[in-house]
């Protein structure tokens, strides 16, 4: 296995810049037994059987790129990676010159920050004023991919969210769940198709690159997640009626797949690095919906995963043929797992 195996060519203008004027307007590439559909979001309902069971991620993402300036006067810019506690987070940090602890900074928009130790890559930064969520809300923005070359705007506090984002944590959205829109879960509750919800905040190590030529040597972030006694009984009592458990996501999957890390799904909270590559067996999920993802990525590969590295890229080249959108704002695909290929009825 080489990473180079998990590559395509990408024109940069397929980079979704904005969402689409209406969530469920994305497109959705269907991947069948026979090959290849070209679908929309809203044609969904029509894939799914009765008593199969979507679970969504209901991480909410929080404004965590912060901007601030050394007591010299050098801008700064921050993206929390994780929120330790009310008042301290470890933090990505950028700056022309190296920082010290102890060092005081100002952030634009109101509030100070104070650098208390340096952690490998990372800083541990705290909040002596206030909460660090409040100050978060105040002067943070929305912590946009890279790939994403525009300021965030008013408009992306509602849109890099979805509708189950609850419980704030995560520093990037999982973006499958961005095209359920109100009506199109009315569609999907309508057809008899059930609902839950399992929590992974996402890292900012989620756009962290491979730089190895084995992707196996290759060290996944750690990200926390939980998987209550809820979700669980809902995904036992719908694989006991040959119901499809359906994972909104490739954070879903990972929390999902890492609950059942000891052969079967188990309730439990804490950090998974999980990391899922091909020759992997899915013990929990059949089929995965899922926006496109970077090349030679992790993400990437868990998809080729569930599907088959041939099969995957060559649903990647047909959606660049077609011009689909790509990455956080983009469209979408249908992935079932292993070949469990079935049509809603």
């Amino acid at each position: 296995m080489q990473i180079s195996d998990f590559d395509y060519a990408l024109p940069t203008e397929l980079i979704a810049q904005h969402p689409p004027d209406e969530r469920s307007a994305a497109r959705l590439l269907v991947l069948t037994g026979g090959g290849l559909e070209d679908r929309m979001m809203w044609d969904l309902p029509s894939l799914l059987d009765p008593g199969d069971l979507l679970v969504f991620n209901d991480t909410r993402v929080i404004p965590a790129r912060v901007y601030a300036r050394k007591p010299s006067g050098g801008r700064v810019e921050l993206l929390v990676e994780r929120l330790v506690n009310k008042r301290v987070a470890r933090v990505h940090a950028r700056a022309s010159k190296p920082f010290r602890t102890g060092q005081r900074l100002e952030v634009e928009g109101g509030g100070e920050l104070l650098v208390v130790a340096r952690e490998g890559e990372l800083l541990r930064i705290e909040s002596p004023g206030e909460d660090l969520m409040d100050l978060l809300e105040r002067a943070g923005h929305v912590p946009l991919p890279p790939y994403i070359h525009r300021p965030d705007r008013p408009f992306d506090r509602e849109r890099y969210q979805s509708l189950f984002a609850v419980k704030p944590g995560a520093v990037a959205a999982p973006t499958a769940s961005l095209h359920f829109d109100a009506a199109l879960l009315a569609a999907i509750g309508a057809r008899g198709v059930e609902m839950a919800c399992v929590t992974l905040h996402v890292g900012a190590g989620t756009f962290q690159p491979v730089r190895v030529e084995d992707p196996r040597q290759h060290r996944l972030h750690r990200e926390w997640f939980a998987v209550e006694s809820q979700a669980v009984a809902m995904i036992r009592a719908a694989k006991a009626r040959g119901g499809r458990v359906i994972a909104v996501g490739t954070t879903v999957a990972r929390s999902l797949e890492s609950a059942a890390a000891t052969g079967e799904i188990v309730a439990g909270a804490g950090d998974t690095r999980l990391y899922i590559l091909p020759g992997y067996r899915f013990r929990v999920i059949d089929v995965l919906i899922t926006n496109f993802h970077l090349p030679r990525s992790t993400l990437l590969m868990l998809v080729a995963a569930a599907a088959g590295r041939e099969k995957v890229l060559r649903a990647y080249r047909h959606a660049v043929a077609q011009a689909y959108r790509f990455y956080s704002y983009g469209d979408a695909m249908w992935v079932p797992v292993d070949g469990r290929y079935r049509a809603g009825r």
